[in-house]
């Protein structure tokens, strides 16, 4: 399913969230109910029948990944940034392309050997999807793949995903 088109629907905000930094941000695109319902049918379409469960990257990967998971008839996982989850918890720090930060995942979030599917609007350098799936991996799920929005080719971020699936519907 060609979905191209939805490039028109990313607005570039240049030095955001530092100096030198383009931003593709999603949020024109989710204003759009089509074009948010063509983005769960895509992944849904690529994925129905694979993964037992849907994660969510904080925060844009829950926006994506709720409805995916409910169009796929599975759960859905969020995987936060720290000290938002409530329960038993395990966390992994990690680095970003301006920076550290730490994700987190309750702890019975995911059960051995389920196959997740994560979602993200946007891998870069691939760092936090990395974290994601080390998460998944110690709570003995196996990572099905990696499903973005935008994937920015020039920051090489699936090659941090060695042996993992990455679809990215658009590409930059």
């Amino acid at each position: 399913m060609p979905v191209d088109h939805l490039k028109t629907l990313i607005r570039d905000v240049p030095d955001f969230p530092l100096p030198g930094i383009l931003f593709r941000d999603v949020t024109p695109l989710l204003r759009d109910p089509g074009a948010l319902r063509e983005v769960t049918a895509a992944f849904a379409t690529r994925f129905r029948g694979q993964v037992d469960v849907v994660a969510g990257i904080e925060s844009r990967g829950f926006i994506f990944g709720a409805p995916l998971a409910v169009e796929l008839g599975v759960g859905f996982v969020p995987v936060r940034k720290a000290g938002k989850l409530p329960a038993e918890k395990v966390s992994l720090e990690y680095e970003l392309e301006y920076g550290t930060s730490i994700l987190e995942i309750h702890a019975d979030a995911v059960r051995p050997g389920e196959r997740v599917l994560l979602v993200d609007d946007l891998l870069a350098t691939g760092g936090t999807a990395r974290a994601a799936a080390g998460l998944i991996a110690a709570l003995g799920g196996t990572v099905a793949a990696v499903a973005v929005v935008i994937e920015l080719l020039f920051l090489e971020g699936r090659a941090t995903l060695p042996g993992t699936e990455v679809h990215a519907l658009l590409q930059y």
